[in-house]
């Protein structure tokens, strides 16, 4: 799955173009990379996103095309 589509359906962030945007400022990286919304996520990458001052990681548990609200948190573990 794209990394956008990835963030988007799991709720990590709301929008996929706000996630696009994300990528393309190389606020993203997946496994120490600086990655681009077209990489593909798969189960057990790492993620870290920048948001402002804010690092955030994240570990992927599941990657489901879509998935209801209460269960897109199971998707992700935070580090």
């Amino acid at each position: 799955m794209r990394l956008d589509k990835y963030l988007k359906v799991s709720r990590i962030i709301k929008r996929r173009t706000v996630a696009n945007e994300a990528c393309d400022a190389g606020r993203v990286t997946v496994n120490g990379k600086i990655a681009k919304a077209s990489a593909e996520v798969k189960e057990g990458d790492v993620i870290e996103i920048r948001f402002g001052d804010k690092l955030t990681q994240l570990e992927v548990l599941a990657v489901k095309e879509t998935v209801r609200k209460e269960d897109a948190a199971a998707m992700y573990k935070s580090l």
